[in-house]
């Protein structure tokens, strides 16, 4: 824009430079003519003084009204009106031509006479010069323009660089690359960014190590009150509810033992997904379990639960859990899931409440665990899914190990009200590991016996509208 803005006036005023001096040359080549008029009228000093001017201008001056005759010198260009309007105004007059210009002076002879004196200037004359320059013009303008775009683009590619090497090192941390790191470079502005990331991806390595191992010192710290329980337990008789207790601290040990191992494991700093219990979709995170039975999980919970709910004198009951209803959330997440929501019947409704735990795989390809209870109810259904968020005393941590089971499972969780005992019911649908291929649905009486494709088709329309 800048050579633009200063190269195209500039070519104006070369244009306009030509024809000042094709004029100048025209004005000097009558003076020689005027001084010789002043003097003599003669034709044949005239003629030597037109001569005498030199080069090819010498066929473009000519000399009109000479003496009292009218007589001519030279061919003329311009046309009468204009040579009498160069009489009548007594001074130069430049007329357009056929093929350039013409300069008049006129000459006054004295007693009432005037010449008037005509330079031809043809076209070649008042652009001589101006195509050379211009293309001297245009190469400096492209040469300003590609140096100026060459530097531009040296400069910015210095801050695209920064830029870009910012937002792929942001991209990979925000998907769990915690080795990522980046050398500050660029504007002072985007290093400093650049640094600022560096040291926020140093404190989120340093707290997870952290985090980690604090929940593996707490895990370690119930060995001590479990081994007491398990002595404890090794002293009762061999009754069934002393093997159920001893069975109960034996499945607690392998737990704890499980989750100190995990946490003692360093962090992967290359894997996009640290295990931190939690997938970024908010679905738990894997423990190399390929999936489980649903029916076989509830029949093997429900043989503790059973226990526990006989001891409160409740009555429960299990359905569905004859049939395989197999899904891809591992056993040990979906059984931890259930157990949650068990246990909260036990712990927030009153003895003697009853519970149920219904199965059903259904045709559409989903697998249905639901759990209901005579209870009072959950009162903020949104809130009570959220994490930390309950209100009755707990950790709120229940439900949501049930909805990130859920999420694990492609699948989602409803709470509501129980039809049958009047209490909660909360409902988890997860997608089906092995569902029954479907059938073709058989073809619509509407459309057989039709010879047209067309009258079909407008029919199958009209019907679905």
């Amino acid at each position: 824009m800048v050579a633009l803005a200063f190269l195209i006036p500039l070519g104006l005023v070369v244009q306009q430079l030509a024809r000042e001096r094709a004029l100048a040359d025209a004005e000097r080549q009558t003076a020689v003519v005027v001084a010789v008029l002043t003097v003599t009228t003669d034709p044949l000093s005239i003629e030597r003084a037109i001569a005498s001017t030199g080069g090819p201008a010498v066929t473009r001056v000519s000399v009109h009204n000479l003496g009292e005759a009218g007589a001519e010198i030279g061919t003329g260009h311009a046309a009468g009106g204009d040579l009498s309007r160069a009489a009548d105004a007594a001074a130069p007059v430049v007329a357009d031509v056929p093929g350039g210009l013409s300069y008049l002076e006129p000459v006054d002879l004295g007693a009432g006479r005037t010449t008037v004196v005509e330079v031809f200037i043809p076209e070649s004359e008042l652009s001589n010069g101006v195509a050379g320059a211009w293309w001297a013009l245009g190469a400096v303008a492209l040469g300003l323009i590609v140096a100026s775009v060459w530097v531009a683009d040296r400069l910015a590619s210095k801050i695209i660089a920064s830029a870009r090497q910012l937002a792929g090192a942001a991209g990979a941390l925000s998907e769990g690359y915690l080795d990522v790191r980046i050398d500050p470079q660029g504007p002072r502005e985007l290093a400093d960014a650049s640094f600022a990331l560096n040291v926020m991806a140093d404190r989120i390595m340093a707290l997870l190590s952290n985090e980690r191992e604090l929940v593996a010192d707490l895990s370690h710290r119930l060995r001590t009150p479990l081994t007491a329980l398990r002595l404890d337990a090794e002293t009762l008789d061999d009754s069934q509810d002393a093997e159920r207790i001893r069975d109960a601290i034996a499945a607690l040990e392998v737990e704890v033992d499980k989750l100190i191992r995990a946490m003692r494991e360093p962090i992967d700093a290359h894997s996009p997904t640290p295990d931190r219990g939690e997938r970024a979709d908010g679905a738990a995170a894997s423990t190399g379990e390929e999936g489980c039975d649903v029916a076989e999980i509830v029949r093997d919970r429900m043989k503790f639960w059973s226990a526990v709910a006989g001891d409160q004198e409740r009555e429960c009951k299990a359905t569905g859990t004859d049939a395989p209803a197999p899904v891809t959330v591992p056993k040990s997440e979906l059984a931890a899931a259930l157990d949650a929501l068990i246990g909260n019947v036990i712990r927030y409704t009153p003895q003697g409440v009853p519970f149920e735990v219904a199965v059903t795989r259904r045709e559409d390809g989903y697998v249905v665990l639901r759990v209901e209870d005579g209870g009072p109810g959950i009162p903020d259904p949104e809130l009570a899914m959220q994490r930390g968020e309950s209100q009755q005393g707990s950790t709120g941590l229940g439900l949501d190990i049930v909805r990130r089971v859920a999420v694990a499972g492609n699948g989602t969780v409803n709470i509501g009200t129980s039809s049958t005992l009047g209490g909660a019911s909360v409902v988890i649908v997860m997608t089906d590991a092995d569902p029954a291929p479907q059938e073709a649905p058989p073809p619509s009486r509407w459309l057989v016996g039709r010879s047209s494709k067309e009258p079909n088709e407008r029919l199958f329309r009209r019907r679905q509208s």
